[in-house]
């Protein structure tokens, strides 16, 4: 079963590279290796995905659809480089932003929205990765999550 199979049996949509929001490229590929930059719960019609601050205006459930959202982002701007999914051999980082409240604690819970993405998609063989799950301040346009992905490619 082909990646683009596995998405459509998934519901899941990859949409359309986005270009950048600054001076900065979506991915980039160095050797087998595909970094890809920062993306925000922005769904196919533009609209943020629960923007807010986990702990505050924003659940462990929404936070979790945000970064599952971020995944599906991340998966595009990989697309726009490698042209072709199936060429994804192993995730292998993802590191996930999540605008927190001081006492907010559930960072991994919500990060599991991406990582259960890639795992599903790709099989717990190559979908295994390592992880960070950081709690921060504050995000750009005020989204509740960010995440940026590296892949090992052929």
């Amino acid at each position: 079963m082909t990646v683009e199979d596995k998405l459509a049996e998934m519901g899941v949509v990859i949409p359309d590279p986005k270009p950048a929001l600054g001076s900065y490229v979506p991915a980039v590929q160095t050797g087998n290796l595909v970094f890809i930059s920062g993306n925000l719960p922005i769904q196919a019609d533009g609209s943020m995905l629960h923007p807010g601050k986990l702990g505050e205006d924003v659940s462990v459930e929404e936070g979790y659809a945000a970064a599952r959202q971020c995944a599906i982002n991340c998966l595009s701007a990989a697309k726009g480089v490698i042209g072709d999914l199936n060429k994804v051999q192993q995730v292998v980082k993802l590191r996930v932003l999540v605008n927190s409240a001081p006492d907010f604690t559930d960072q991994p819970a919500v990060a599991n929205g991406a990582s259960d993405l890639l795992m599903e998609l790709f099989g717990e063989e190559s979908g295994k990765h390592a992880r960070a799950a950081v709690g921060v301040a504050s995000l750009p346009l005020g989204v509740s999550v960010e995440a940026e992905l590296v892949l090992e490619v052929a």
